[in-house]
């Protein structure tokens, strides 16, 4: 059997995005490790057993900077799975996200695009069925 852990995800600071995916997604913290040297080992993820990892990682190039919010080429490149759409696009939105577009019912899905605080582009969707 196999999972996938982690993704890793361009930030330029830490602590402002720790905040970001815990405050305004409603994330958890799951590990934040100093590694020395101003590096850190941060897992952040939606609450809940079973679910990928985001590993915050500070850009330190000039090459990672100019990605970060664009690892995707704009293209909806995260996929937040909620069992409560509703509560969960009217928390967001009072916490300050920004949704692309009204939320729509797809034969899949309710859904709605939104951005997070660099730019990278997600889905909010509740299943069907």
């Amino acid at each position: 059997m196999q999972t996938l852990s982690l993704v890793t995800l361009l930030v330029d600071d830490y602590d402002r995005a720790i905040a970001h995916y815990r405050d305004a997604l409603g994330f958890e913290l799951r590990e934040d490790t100093d590694l020395g040297g101003g590096k850190r080992w941060v897992r952040v993820a939606p609450q809940g057993e079973g679910t990928t990892d985001l590993l915050l990682a500070v850009a330190t190039t000039d090459e990672q900077r100019a990605r970060i919010g664009d690892q995707t080429g704009g293209r909806v490149g995260f996929f937040l799975q909620t069992d409560d759409f509703w509560r969960d696009h009217a928390r967001m939105t009072a916490a300050g996200v920004e949704f692309l577009e009204t939320p729509r019912e797809e034969s899949y899905a309710t859904v709605a695009v939104f951005r997070d605080a660099y730019g990278n582009r997600w889905d909010l969707l509740q299943s069907k069925g």
